[in-house]
């Protein structure tokens, strides 16, 4: 839990390292992939020296860093950069909201990205920080899934204008990349949801209760995700940043108007979400109401048999009937007509 996880830093300086992650700890990999319009070139960093070096590059350099459990690699990357402790303290704490700050050299930003697993239906986050420089990026990735691979096929390509505009277009390009999978994620997420109602309106299995709370939090999940990722959005395309070009403006726009639609969807599911709650309410309580009124019927008619038959069982020596030849057949005929009679009763005023 994130509280428990929090504790961890209980005491200790503002600016320290310290994982804050339920995922193992994966090695920290930074690659290099340095371009411009005409030149690519993707290599395995495998000392500091090569990333300062590559820093120094007058053109367009990612730095793309998978893994962030390894605080001493991701501290020679602060010093290498120059970035702020309190930076590296939210790389490093992969429990961060998604924000944005700006420094003197470079702007900050923190994003989640989801994945939906096929198999097991699960939906899950992942932590992406973006730290935006004049003539670089770097990119950290809290595991090691391959977020960005088609974007870096876009990159060998050369499709589009990524390979002719600067690093923040290749920002703008990684958070598409992030927001895209928010649409794949929440397409998958209504289909179950059509699937639960499907469930709900035939049958009342108690199983699907469960489904009903682990699907919607796990649409509070996206609207905790993408609510702050919306402010980020319009802080980039209207105050924006000396970092970020006046060209640029137009794209960060369409993203903010995905992010609103990312957000209508969810506020839909969760709006849908909680009437299939209600809809299982009224169907559990109109069952159990069904039953009580079976049952309700059931000792009802027994009302007037449990009456006769107490009545002639009283065992009194000097009982009237009781030396009649027809007395027990009379009876049993009586409980037969008032079962009768009441169910006709219950039948016209639509009790049954």
């Amino acid at each position: 839990m994130l509280l428990k996880s929090m504790a961890q830093k209980a005491g200790m300086s503002p600016g320290s390292l310290v994982p804050i992650s339920d995922e193992p700890v994966n090695p920290t990999r930074i690659s290099i992939i340095e371009y411009d319009q005409d030149y690519l070139e993707q290599v395995e960093a495998t000392d500091e020296g090569m990333v300062a070096k590559e820093k120094a590059s007058p053109r367009v350099t990612w730095f793309k860093v998978e893994g962030v459990g390894q605080v001493e690699a991701i501290s020679r990357l602060g010093e290498i950069f120059g970035l702020h402790p309190l930076v590296l303290e939210d790389v490093v704490n992969t429990t961060q909201r998604p924000k944005v700050e700006e420094y003197e050299d470079y702007v900050f930003m923190v994003l989640k990205s989801v994945h939906y697993d096929q198999d097991t239906g699960a939906i899950s986050d992942e932590q992406v920080s973006l730290v935006l420089g004049r003539s670089w990026l770097i990119s950290f990735q809290e595991g090691g899934r391959e977020l960005f691979g088609p974007v870096l096929e876009r990159l060998k390509k050369g499709r589009g204008r990524i390979r002719q505009l600067g690093p923040d277009y290749l920002a703008y390009v990684l958070m598409d990349a992030v927001i895209d999978n928010y649409f794949v994620a929440l397409e998958a997420l209504g289909d179950e949801v059509e699937e639960l109602e499907d469930d709900l309106l035939e049958g009342h299995d108690p199983k699907a209760m469960h489904r009903l709370h682990e699907l919607k939090r796990q649409a509070m999940g996206f609207r905790k995700a993408v609510w702050p990722l919306r402010e980020v959005v319009a802080w980039l395309s209207r105050e924006g940043s000396t970092l970020v070009h006046a060209d640029m403006h137009p794209f960060l726009r369409d993203l903010y108007d995905h992010t609103v639609q990312i957000i209508d969807q969810v506020e839909t599911l969760r709006d849908l979400l909680s009437g299939l709650l209600d809809v299982y309410l009224s169907g559990v309580s109109n069952r159990m109401n069904e039953v009580m009124k079976v049952l309700t019927i059931i000792a009802t008619l027994f009302i007037p048999l449990t009456f006769l038959a107490g009545l002639y069982g009283m065992n009194f020596k000097w009982m009237p009937e009781l030396e009649w030849k027809w007395g027990y057949p009379a009876v049993l005929a009586i409980m037969l007509v008032s079962v009768i009679g009441m169910l006709i009763y219950f039948r016209r005023k639509k009790w049954l």
